[in-house]
């Protein structure tokens, strides 16, 4: 799995500057969310969302876009790490790796 800080870019779609994310916190939210209006395609080796609310573009590898979709608000941190992991097979819950992930989702304002 990547580094959460190469998950996605981001930026406004209407002169598509990117924008690389800091992650500076954790995640803080029980049970996370994404937001309303967002639009999810499936591009190339990509997800691109877009933000009708702000008029933003973020791109997420598929890791991301998986996260991001169990960002129902019914989920916590651990469950979410557990499916992904059930997801990909791997050996080991990757919780750090899905936090920094939503850290990042957070950051961008796609997720609550």
């Amino acid at each position: 799995m990547r580094s959460a800080q190469a998950l996605y870019l981001t930026g406004r779609a209407s002169d598509h500057k990117i924008v690389f994310p800091v992650i500076d916190k954790m995640v803080t939210s029980d049970q996370p969310r994404k937001i309303e209006g967002l639009e999810i395609h499936a591009v190339a080796d990509r997800f691109v969302v877009y933000e009708s609310g702000t008029d933003r573009i973020h791109y997420l590898n598929a890791t991301a876009a998986l996260v991001l979709e169990f960002c129902d608000g019914s989920h916590s941190l651990a469950e979410i790490a557990a499916l992904v992991q059930e997801a990909y097979g791997l050996p080991s819950v990757p919780v750090s790796e899905v936090s920094d992930c939503l850290t990042s989702l957070q950051e961008a304002g796609i997720v609550r």
